[in-house]
C-alpha cells in the first residue's frame, strides 16, 4: 500500500518515505514458521480415516486463523505503517482498517535525537525523538531504519525550512539572540574600540548626526542673516546727512 501522495500541498515534495524496521517483521515470521511446521506435524501424525479427517481439518482453520493473527495482520500493520518526510513537515499514517495520522511542521520542531542500541547499531535501525514548541508532547517513533541518518536529514531540512521562510525558525531565533547579545556588547564598548566597519550601528551614528548636524543649525542662525536685516548701512541711508544742507552753506548777511 503506497502512501497517499494527494495529501501533499503544491509545493511540497517527499523526501524519504519509510516504513518499520524489517525487525519487526522477525517475530511474526518465526510465528509463522513454527504454526505451519506444528500443523504440518500434526496432521502427518494422525491416521487416516473418517473421524480424523475432521479433526485435521479443524487443526489446519486454527493453524490458519493464527496465522492471520500472528502473521498476517502485522506484516498488514508494518505495510501500512508509514513515516514520510516532506521539505515542510513530517507525516505519519497507521491503519489497516481504521486510519491514524499525525503531521508535524518543521517549523514547529525545537529538537531531533536519536538513540541505538548495539543490536540497533548492526541491525542499522534505532528510535527517533522529535520535541516540538508549545504544548504538545513529544513524538518518539521506535524501530525506525538508519534513525541516525534520519535525524541529520531532518536537520537540514528544518534549516532549509527556516531560511525559506524568511528567517523564522529556530535558527533564525538562535541568530537573534547572538546578536542580541553583540547588540550590547557594541554599546558597552567605548566609541573608539567600535570596530563594525560600516555596519548596523555606524549607519545609526552617521544617521543621528546627520539629524543634529551643527552645520544645519548654524545656517539657520546664520549671522550674515541677522547682519541683513540689521544692517547699519541701511539706517546710515535712512538718516544720510546729504538730505539736510550741506556743511559749506553761505551764512546770510547780517542786517
Amino acid at each position: 500500500m503506497r502512501f497517499p501522495e494527494n495529501i501533499l500541498a503544491k509545493d511540497e515534495k517527499v523526501v524519504r518515505s519509510l516504513h518499520p524496521h524489517w525487525l519487526t517483521l522477525v517475530i511474526p515470521a518465526v510465528i509463522g514458521l513454527l504454526i505451519i511446521a506444528a500443523t504440518w506435524l500434526i496432521v502427518a501424525m494422525t491416521p487416516v480415516d473418517d473421524t480424523w479427517n475432521i479433526v485435521d481439518w479443524v487443526i489446519i482453520a486454527i493453524a490458519v486463523l493464527l496465522f492471520i493473527g500472528f502473521v498476517v495482520v502485522p506484516f498488514l500493520r508494518w505495510r501500512t505503517t508509514h513515516y514520510v518526510i516532506t521539505s515542510n513537515r513530517v507525516v505519519v499514517r497507521r491503519g489497516i482498517l481504521a486510519k491514524s495520522g499525525q503531521d508535524i511542521a518543521l517549523s514547529k520542531i525545537t529538537d531531533v535525537s536519536f538513540r541505538q542500541s548495539l543490536l540497533d547499531r548492526i541491525l542499522r535501525s534505532g528510535s527517533l525523538q522529535i520535541e516540538t514548541a508549545g504544548d504538545s508532547q513529544d513524538e518518539e517513533f521506535s524501530n525506525i531504519p538508519r534513525s541516525n541518518q534520519i535525524q541529520q536529514l531532518l536537520n537540514h531540512l528544518i534549516e532549509d525550512d527556516a531560511a525559506r521562510r524568511g528567517g523564522y525558525g529556530r535558527s533564525a531565533h538562535l541568530g537573534h539572540e547572538q546578536m542580541g547579545g553583540r547588540h550590547a556588547e557594541y554599546h558597552q564598548q567605548p566609541p573608539a574600540d567600535r570596530g563594525y566597519d560600516g555596519g548596523y550601528d555606524d549607519r545609526r551614528d552617521r544617521g543621528y548626526d546627520d539629524r543634529r548636524d551643527t552645520r544645519a543649525y548654524d545656517d539657520r542662525r546664520d549671522t550674515r542673516a541677522y547682519d541683513d536685516r540689521c544692517d547699519t548701512r541701511a539706517h546710515d541711508d535712512r538718516r544720510d546727512t546729504r538730505a539736510y544742507p550741506s556743511d559749506d552753506w553761505e551764512t546770510p548777511p547780517l542786517r
